[in-house]
């Protein structure tokens, strides 16, 4: 029984994304004694010849779509063989689904990927590395988090890196780490955004599961991280990075560096205050000013509000990290923009790091109709693309995957993080969602969505429909928790909740009226707007 993840035009098994480590015979790298020049999934059982047969090899799992099979007696077909799908016995804790069935499609086939590479390590692809690459675990932990009770998995994930930690204090590019470090700081350790990968395991951990204890555990670590960092980059300016991967643009190297080695310690500096270690407080909240104050002299063309390279991916990392300058953010977006529509015709054009920034910053700045435009593309490059090539799984580059990349990869899985955070607009506010916002951002031809969150502080639920003239949202506020709510309003006067007016409704308090919402305070319960509304 060989696997792979697609077949050739004349409908032969094509094993090349699947091979063990990328030893393709045709690079001619060597796996070591006695491996074979193609390395590909095979597993071999030896039939009894009566009833049905189990073979359940223990010590590994394979991956894939299609499987070819030779020396059965008589012809197979569907029938005559069964797999058992698996993967870490996670629970599921989210769900989503709109008026728009691509978006649902690419949910799904989201999903798939995700659960796919869960097996002790959040992998990068189930068949052909089997790796916890720190990047692939930055770009899709929150997505994650939304959809599977990720929190004891987590844990062990950041305890991989800690296992591993660097003499010198720095953190590795894969956790476990095997050796592979390519573009990191020095001293074997790994790329800037690869080491992010247990900073942000913590910080995923505590603004989702409200842990501090493995906060504490670690913050001398994480310390001892950042000032490794620190000691290797006097300018602030790091120089060195894997940066944007599988970018179609250009990679702004230097610029996602330092954006990532400044992540570090913005982190580190908001612990430090959790713990009311003012100190630290003090050394880090400087140190974050000097990182900053480079970052913009290096990189910002003055007047222009562009960065480095000016690619979509260069602005968006300058804006999630809050490193543009007030008086250049107009002209920032500006270039933003013409990147996106004028270049790249409402296309993307980032790699990992910057698609998963996009959806955040866009959210932010209430401009959920650009993410749409990018998001519904049916052509290259983007999720729709992926879609039309017959993807079931996504893929680990925007281009077809036949060759090298895989065709199960987690990386560009933040857009459903992007389903539950804008267009269901389920928003924590306080560390284990104990207060927490309903802002949905309706977008496009949407005209309805519907979803929830199990938090460990109860089930949140999401539901809105636009029907003619009216917004109607549907919200479930767990026990013992605050929301802050924003329907979609162009007054206050014919709200209602419940079909009475809202200053009859119990455990609501009116706000106000801002950026076309009606805002209010709400305690635990269940709530039904209905407003007035126009697109």
């Amino acid at each position: 029984m060989r696997s792979g993840e697609d077949v050739h035009a004349d409908g032969s098994l094509n094993y090349l994304t699947v091979i063990a480590g990328q030893l393709k015979g045709m690079w001619n790298l060597s796996g070591g004694p006695g491996c074979p020049k193609d390395p590909m999934m095979v597993n071999t059982y030896i039939l009894k010849g009566e009833g049905n047969e189990v073979y359940n090899p223990e010590f590994t799992f394979s991956s894939f779509r299609y499987l070819e099979i030779t020396g059965f007696p008589g012809e197979p077909d569907l029938s005559s063989v069964e797999g058992l799908r698996m993967n870490t016995d996670l629970e599921e804790t989210g769900s989503f689904s709109c008026s728009n069935e691509m978006f649902n499609k690419i949910q799904e086939a989201t999903k798939w990927t995700f659960l796919s590479n869960v097996f002790s390590v959040q992998s990068d692809c189930p068949g052909r590395e089997k790796l916890g690459y720190g990047a692939d675990v930055v770009v899709t932990a929150e997505a994650f988090s939304y959809n599977f009770d990720m929190s004891n998995f987590y844990r062990k994930v950041v305890q991989d890196f800690a296992n591993d930690v660097r003499p010198n204090g720095g953190m590795p590019e894969i956790g476990p780490n095997i050796g592979i470090n390519m573009e990191g700081m020095g001293g074997d350790t790994g790329s800037p955004g690869w080491q992010l990968a247990f900073p942000f395991g913590l910080k995923v951990l505590f603004d989702y599961y409200g842990d501090t204890s493995v906060i504490r555990k670690n913050y001398d670590m994480l310390k001892k991280q950042v000032d490794f960092m620190h000691s290797v980059t006097p300018g602030h300016i790091v120089a060195r990075c894997i940066s944007d991967h599988e970018s179609i643009d250009p990679k702004p190297v230097a610029l996602s560096a330092t954006a990532f080695y400044f992540h570090h310690v913005k982190i580190l500096k908001e612990f430090a205050g959790m713990l009311k270690k003012e100190d630290d407080v003090k050394t880090y909240k400087k140190l974050e000013s000097d990182i900053q104050n480079a970052f913009v002299k290096t990189f910002l063309k003055p007047g222009e509000g562009v960065f480095d390279n000016g690619t979509q991916a260069a602005q968006l990392i300058a804006f999630y990290y809050d490193l543009v300058p007030e008086n250049e953010k107009e002209a920032a977006f500006d270039h933003l923009l013409l990147e996106i529509f004028d270049k790249h015709k409402g296309h993307l054009s980032t790699g990992i790091f910057a698609t998963k920034f996009m959806f955040d910053f866009f959210r932010e700045e209430e401009r959920n109709d650009i993410a749409y435009i990018i998001a519904n593309q049916r052509t290259f490059p983007g999720w729709g693309n992926m879609l039309a090539n017959g993807a079931t799984t996504l893929y680990e580059s925007w281009d077809y995957p036949d060759t090298v990349n895989s065709q199960n990869h987690p990386m560009f899985g933040s857009i459903s993080e992007w389903y539950y955070k804008s267009l269901l607009g389920i928003n924590g506010l306080e560390p284990g969602f104990q207060r927490f916002e309903i802002k949905p951002q309706p977008a496009g031809d949407i005209i309805w969505a519907k979803g929830h969150y199990n938090s460990v502080v109860g089930r949140i639920e999401s539901q809105w429909e636009i029907t003619g003239t009216h917004f109607i949202l549907k919200v479930e506020v767990p026990a013992n928790t605050q929301s802050i709510i924003y329907l979609p309003a162009i007054d206050a006067i014919n709200i209602l909740e419940s079909g009475k007016p809202i200053d009859e409704s119990k455990g609501l308090h009116f706000i106000g009226l801002k950026g076309g919402y009606a805002v209010f305070e709400a305690g635990s319960g269940v709530y039904s707007f209905l407003s007035k509304y126009q697109r």
